[in-house]
């Protein structure tokens, strides 16, 4: 095997790569993106592909085109075109052969770089639908498109994005299409205790997992970590054209389960489970392209912070919390309020960047002399008189920019505070404040 090395961004058998159809959409309208992933997940969610089922032909195809494209893509395979085979012993006795897909994409810091991010996207899928049969309604097994060729499509899609902008990449990214996810995670068990030597300088885990029907909803599930939350909640409060909605309940089981049972912080990011999973429909042509677009975007860009940000820790240090909270141990966080804070009636915290921030924020004129740009992660308190407080700087692209974004924020007007239940309650925000320097005409 090879050495391996924010914020704010899938048609025939498969012998050769070059068999593989070019993309045949015509509609103009679509982006090349979109038209990718058509191609991309209509071929993975086909009748060929056998539902994809662990140890199947259909894996070991999907495993290969999985394989082609990210080589296609510029990026460097851990394995084999057929994947990393490993075997799963049967109630029977038998042996069922699955197997994984990775390959990597280094990062640039010295530091950093021998450090990952694993972004994953399951493999395998296993679905039934009613077709017609000469004339006759028959139960067959097929894959579902949003469980996960949605997910898989948009992996290829991230892989291309990540390898173009890998100067943007601290740490290093692994790309991973595990096989027998559905079999209780055997595919990611294999990959961090068997395959990958290096799974304790895993950082975090990225999965996709049915993201095809973005319209109702996209979520964020993170068991509760307040590291990882922190992550989502800063991503969420700079301009993206999709926002997740962190959920404190698990929306279905996968892979992040493994990764969190190795102590690894993991987000599984999902759209959920979609009506027409068991109808005759083709369940290609209810995804919906346009917000696996949008999602693409954002996950690229929670993918580069993660990458670049700094460690989180699995089961951050209570005591550590409390020295940060001043002894309070009632603090909520921002998007978990059944009301959330307002400022100048508003919920949403770019107003009160628009409004304020950005209003009262002065460029430090030996930061303009310098050149000097970038952003700054501040988080804060809105305690339960709705004041200010607990401001510090989280992240910060330099200390003339964190003093001035520490300033701004620590002179808020009073917030209207959150609610949960009813009761007034301490809650927790981050925000970016960017300085951004006009370039001269």
């Amino acid at each position: 095997m090879r050495r391996l090395p924010l914020l704010l961004a899938i048609l025939l058998p498969l012998c050769a790569a070059a068999q593989y159809k070019t993309p045949s959409y015509m509609d103009l309208s679509e982006s090349e993106m979109v038209r990718t992933m058509k191609e991309d997940a209509s071929y993975l969610a086909s009748m060929a592909m056998e539902g994809r089922a662990a140890g199947s032909e259909g894996e070991l195809e999907a495993a290969r085109y999985m394989s082609s494209r990210l080589e296609g893509l510029g990026v460097d395979l851990l394995y084999g075109n057929d994947g990393d085979v490993f075997g799963l012993q049967q109630e029977n006795g038998d042996t069922l052969r699955s197997r994984n897909v990775a390959a990597f994409i280094p990062g640039y810091d010295n530091k950093l770089k021998e450090n990952y991010i694993v972004v994953c996207a399951r493999l395998d899928n296993l679905g039934t639908a009613v077709v017609n049969v000469n004339g006759e309604k028959v139960s067959k097994v097929y894959c579902g498109a949003n469980g996960n060729a949605s997910g898989l499509a948009m992996l290829l899609q991230l892989a291309d994005r990540l390898k173009t902008n890998q100067v943007l990449l601290k740490r290093s990214v692994i790309l991973l299409a595990p096989g027998a996810s559905l079999k209780d995670g055997a595919g990611s068990w294999y990959f961090l205790h068997r395959s990958f030597p290096a799974a304790n300088k895993i950082d975090a885990m990225v999965e996709l997992n049915m993201l095809g029907t973005g319209s109702a909803g996209f979520y964020a599930y993170t068991a509760s970590n307040a590291d990882m939350n922190r992550v989502v909640t800063a991503l969420s409060n700079t301009l993206q054209p999709v926002q997740p909605k962190l959920v404190p309940a698990e929306p279905c089981p996968s892979d992040h389960r493994i990764f969190y049972d190795a102590k690894i912080p993991s987000v599984m990011f999902t759209t959920g489970m979609y009506p027409e999973y068991n109808s005759e429909k083709d369940t290609p042509s209810i995804l919906q392209y346009d917000w696996m677009e949008r999602e693409v975007e954002y996950l690229y860009n929670f993918i580069v912070a993660m990458a670049g940000g700094p460690k989180p820790e699995f089961d951050p240090s209570e005591a550590a919390r409390e020295l940060y909270l001043e002894g309070s141990s009632d603090v909520i966080a921002y998007y978990d309020c059944d009301v959330k804070p307002t400022f100048l009636g508003s919920s949403d915290p770019t107003v009160f960047l628009k409004k304020w921030v950005y209003v009262y924020l002065k460029y430090p004129q030996e930061a303009v002399r310098q050149g000097i740009q970038g952003r700054v992660l501040v988080d804060f308190i809105i305690d339960e008189k709705g004041h200010v407080t607990n401001v510090r700087a989280v992240k910060s692209s330099h200390p003339l920019l964190e003093e001035e974004a520490l300033r701004v924020i620590k002179a808020s007007p009073d917030w209207k505070p959150g609610r949960v239940r009813g009761k007034k309650v301490k809650s927790e925000i981050s925000l970016n404040v960017e300085f951004r320097l006009e370039k001269k005409k």
